[in-house]
């Protein structure tokens, strides 16, 4: 082998010579990775693989939070060796047993979602920057840390548009090495499947964020705004006398041609457009700085989306991607509504008019000929769709087009109801189906006017009826006075929290005064109607916590008013502190959740922040308090988004359908040996209470969840202000909800101080006389009894390389 030289030489003249180009390409590469690098302290893993937190952080919370397994069934249908039956710890053909077949199930959800938010985040990103080029910078209000998910898992800190596709090609490439795992033959370990979980969710929220990053800088989308303006919500905001343009989905790159085409050609007060799900959220938050009163309208959540439907309001439809019913089509073909596919991934074997001239598109679709097509061109999509609505409002009207019943056909199907219970049997929410039938048939509709909140029109009732009675058009049919009052506002989406905000506020949730950060996020799967959510967040918010929502509860929150008429958007500033509800904006925008987190240990404890997620989590997880709740989450977007939190030490509460994505993470409160961490200033073993005690959880009940969440927010480095504050509001929430103190109020007890002022002397007695503990009641002091010690500069840690000398 040749002996390897550095240096300059001339090749002039030479002659016979054979020159060996070797890792200039490589060497290449480093440098421009140099580049995209954020300047300053490094972390030890920019550019985590699936085992680089799996040893020092995942496992370490796992050992914590142990799994608990909720398989939906006790087979296995993976490959063409099964079905194998698992039960009663048998191991399938291949080997592997229902652990790890449950671990690899919710896994595999788990990375569905993230691809989801990547993909979005993908095809975004791409198209902004064929408009607006590759230097666009990125703009996201008053902020220096801009991208803190990108910057914790990659170390890349970018500032323009073009400089986000590393980290896309970051997570597009851990993406397809954890797909590989779970083919047959690959991994089995049920535990080694959770950590990929975990890692799959941090990469979740690098997607999200440049999902939303690159919209919000490009589409001038409010930046980090706690004045965004009011938006209206509900299916009574729309004037039916208009046209109406219906966009569902979850990316706005298209609608925002249709938006420009309606203002270009003075449209805007001629025709209404709203939207369902995500894609309604981004569509208000269009250009915000040119308009301070958005015309765009949210009609609802995906819970809305048939209902809608069949209503007969929407003249056409447009769809994107994500939590797209799959028979809007087929629904909307009944009704005489073109459906206009505008993104490659829901194309719903439409044909593909991308190549075709406008003119001839409509004339297609006004006569018949096609329920739809396909349009990939933005530009000529801008243009049909306002045309269409133009062309197809008329035709509808004057044929009074809708699913709704008449009085007769309302009264001859609620009469053919059988009573037999099917209904019931396959109703999600178990609601009661023929009792509501059988008193409507008896000149009584309240029942079946109140099930319209509470049923998220999935028309699995219908699928099952003997009678072929059109359940769900029939609660509508009862609702209509309801859903003409349906009116409410939501704030659009402000974005993530500024630099500023978390410097003022970052000491108030370290220190506990602010009792702690609650994110109500996801989907409307909820087990008992819309105003759940509405009712978790207002009792927070009286309570001074710091309130973070997004997506479809964002919106349901927006849906009820007090006595005074107003709204919680109305109520309370969109700041970024206790007392505030920021809406953060769509589905993607969580990553802006995630990322105030993560800021206050960047930027008001100075942690660094690039290629460092164990430092940033073990500081999250000690010091920061903070709860998720997904509510109604249905999809695998929840599931990665909620996992995504949980690698960052941020608990998450589901509603009772959540056990249906079959794993938790809970510890044992009870077990001394799992709440020990280090004291960073010598590296001495300290306890600490045990908090938080799950990461991942379901509720039966928006009741079990208010105090359950309360607790989650109590976090090992209060100061005894801040604890005394948490445990007055957790006491206090348990027994308003649950009829009972918490049975374990004392394990959190570290000195007097830490005790509600206004109980502390008759819980000074019961500590005395129930605990044994000694009480000085002189000076009103606890002189022993506490295992944990209270001391204010105490530094925990579960990172013992973080400990001085280490």
């Amino acid at each position: 082998m040749s002996k390897l030289t550095t240096g300059s030489f001339s090749i002039e003249d030479l002659e016979s010579v054979q020159i060996t180009i070797n890792n200039i390409v490589g060497a290449a590469k480093e440098v421009a990775k140099e580049k995209e690098v954020q300047a300053g302290p490094m972390g030890p893993t920019p550019l985590a693989n699936m085992a680089a937190y799996r040893n020092d952080w995942n496992f370490l919370l796992l050992n914590r939070y142990e799994p608990v397994l909720t398989p939906m069934c006790d087979q296995c249908c993976y490959c063409t060796y099964g079905p194998c039956d698992l039960s009663g710890n048998k191991r399938g053909a291949c080997g592997i047993d229902m652990a790890g077949h449950t671990g690899r199930e919710f896994f595999l959800r788990v990375i569905t979602g993230t691809a989801c938010h990547a993909a979005h985040g993908r095809h975004l990103l791409e198209h902004v920057i064929s408009v607006f080029g590759e230097d666009y910078p990125i703009s996201l209000g008053e902020s220096n840390v801009l991208t803190p998910n990108v910057t914790i898992c990659t170390g890349y800190s970018p500032k323009t548009l073009g400089e986000c596709r590393a980290p896309m090609e970051y997570v597009e490439e851990e993406l397809t090495q954890l797909l590989a795992t779970i083919h047959a033959g690959q991994e089995s370990a049920e535990i080694d499947y959770d950590s990929k979980a975990l890692f799959s969710g941090s990469l979740d929220h690098v997607g999200m964020e440049v999902s939303d990053i690159a919209q919000i800088s490009a589409y001038d989308f409010p930046k980090a705004d706690p004045e965004a303006p009011l938006i209206e919500i509900g299916m009574g905001s729309i004037d039916k006398s208009k046209p109406l343009i219906v966009a569902i989905g979850h990316n706005v790159a298209g609608v925002t041609y249709i938006m420009d085409y309606m203002e270009d050609n003075n449209l805007v007060d001629k025709m209404e457009i709203a939207g369902l799900c995500c894609t309604a959220f981004d569509m208000s938050r269009y250009k915000e700085a040119d308009r301070r009163a958005p015309y765009a309208k949210i009609v609802g959540s995906l819970a809305k989306e048939l209902k809608v439907i069949r209503s007969g309001m929407p003249d056409v439809i447009v769809v994107d991607e994500q939590c797209v019913r799959g028979d809007v089509l087929s629904e909307s073909q009944k009704l005489k509504i073109p459906v206009i596919a505008s993104n490659e991934k829901i194309m719903m074997g439409l044909p593909d008019r991308t190549d075709a001239d406008v003119n001839s598109i409509i004339e297609e679709l006004k006569s018949g000929a096609i329920p739809g097509c396909v349009m990939l061109d933005y530009e000529k999509l801008g243009e049909l769709v306002p045309k269409l609505a133009e062309v197809m409002a008329p035709i509808r009207d004057a044929e009074g087009i809708t699913a709704i019943p008449t009085d007769e056909e309302f009264k001859a199907y609620v009469d053919k109801c059988a009573k037999c219970g099917e209904c019931l049997l396959a109703c999600p929410e178990e609601i009661d189906i023929p009792e509501a039938l059988e008193s409507a048939a008896k000149g009584s509709y309240e029942y079946l006017e109140a099930i319209h909140d509470v049923c998220i029109g999935c028309r699995r009732c219908e699928q099952v009826c003997k009678k072929e009675i059109p359940i769900v058009s029939v609660i509508e049919k009862a609702a209509q006075k309801a859903i003409s009052e349906e009116k409410g506002l939501v704030r659009a989406g402000r974005g993530q929290a500024s630099d500023a905000e978390i410097r003022k506020e970052g000491l108030n949730l370290v220190m506990g005064t602010t009792p702690g950060i609650i994110a109500i996020i996801g989907c409307p799967n909820y087990p008992a109607g819309t105003k759940d959510v509405y009712l978790i967040a207002e009792e927070f918010l009286k309570r001074n916590y710091l309130l973070a929502v997004s997506g479809c509860s964002a919106m349901d929150i927006g849906m009820y008013k007090d006595e005074e008429g107003k709204t919680l958007y109305e109520k309370y500033p969109g700041t970024f502190a206790g007392g505030g509800l920021l809406n953060t904006g769509s589905c993607v925008s969580n990553a802006h959740i995630s990322g105030a987190a993560e800021k206050v240990a960047g930027i008001f404890a100075q942690r660094t922040m690039a290629g460092n997620l164990a430092e940033i989590a073990d500081y999250t997880l000690n010091r920061v308090g903070a709860c998720g709740l997904a509510w109604g989450g249905y999809s695998q977007k929840a599931a990665a988004i909620g996992t995504g939190c949980n690698i960052y030490g941020i608990p998450a509460v589901l509603g009772p359908h959540g056990s249906k994505y079959r794993r938790a993470l809970i510890a044992k409160n009870y077990d001394e040996s799992k709440w020990k961490v280090y004291d960073a200033r010598d590296g001495s073993e300290m306890n600490i209470p045990p908090a938080p005690e799950f990461l991942l959880t379901t509720a039966e009940t928006w009741q079990e969840a208010i105090p359950m969440m309360a607790k989650a927010c109590i976090r090992p480095s209060d100061n005894s202000m801040g604890r005394s504050i948490k445990l007055t509001h957790w006491m206090e929430l348990s027994l308003k909800y649950l009829g009972v103190e918490p049975d374990d109020w004392w394990k959190f007890v570290r000195t007097e101080a830490d005790l509600p002022l206004a109980k502390r002397e008759s819980l000074l007695k019961r500590l005395e006389s129930e605990r044994g503990w000694e009480i000085d009641w002189k000076r009103k002091k606890i002189i022993s009894g506490p295992k944990i010690k209270f001391d204010v500069s105490a530094q925990p840690t579960n990172l013992k390389r973080l400990c001085k000398g280490a």
